[in-house]
């Protein structure tokens, strides 16, 4: 398990390391892992082949959901624990999946644990207006760019955004989806593709800097209105790349 304050060692994705390095050796924290989006990152990316530590406010309600996330998948080996935020946030690389309105207090609490680290903000700031979702605006203009702020020290990439969490949690669904990945760090952006390109069916692409977090953020709540209206679990997919 990762431990707060420990050493870390070098980012697998930088340097001459990369050229003998397996992402699947790294170990990923999920900040709010216990919601459904977190959930479902951490079976995928479990299945993947990685070691997932499932963050929580509530440490135990984290041990409570890897395990149940192992024993509802009995036939796989799912690497998968639970642990409050702190350790979490000193895994390999960390995904930040609380809920947008709590992304800046939990990223702050653990800032200097996300010194130099690959942070993947997955968040949306949606709202439900009757039968559709509609996108707000964050302060500094996206979720990812509200994490960047509160952990200065850390690498942030915005992701993820437009993946169904009940599909990512059922690892009997096929996934094909494209993920636009935005940083304004390169580390960042090739770190999250390469992890992200372990899970089967996902295509990362690289959608640009931060500032493209916004609109695709954003875009998320046409998508989910979609998918209510259709009763569908349809994804982002583009053509002519």
């Amino acid at each position: 398990m990762c431990s707060a304050g420990a050493p870390r060692p070098a980012p697998l994705w930088l340097g001459p390391v990369r050229a003998c390095a397996k992402v699947s050796s790294v170990h990923v924290g999920i900040l709010g892992g216990t919601g459904p989006l977190g959930r479902g990152l951490a079976v995928r990316l479990a299945a993947a082949g990685l070691t997932v530590t499932v963050g929580s406010r509530d440490a135990g309600r984290a041990r409570e959901i890897a395990a149940g996330i192992a024993s509802a998948w009995p036939d796989r080996t799912l690497r998968v624990q639970g642990a409050a935020n702190a350790e979490a946030a000193a895994c390999d690389l960390v995904v930040m999946a609380t809920p947008w309105d709590a992304a800046d207090p939990t990223v702050r609490a653990v800032a200097g644990e996300l010194e130099g680290t690959v942070v993947v903000s997955v968040a949306n700031a949606l709202v439900k207006q009757g039968r559709e979702l509609h996108a707000l605006v964050p302060a500094r203009g996206s979720v990812a760019a509200v994490v960047q702020a509160a952990a200065p020290g850390a690498l942030v990439a915005a992701a993820c955004h437009h993946l169904p969490a009940s599909t990512l949690a059922d690892l009997d669904v096929p996934l094909d989806a494209d993920v636009l990945v935005c940083s304004d760090h390169l580390e960042a952006t090739t770190a999250t593709m390469e992890l992200l390109g372990r899970i089967e069916g996902l295509r990362p692409l690289d959608a640009g800097s931060l500032a493209s977090a916004g609109p695709v953020e954003a875009f998320t709540a046409v998508l989910v209105t979609l998918n209510l209206r259709y009763k569908a679990h349809a994804t982002l997919r583009l053509g002519g790349l």
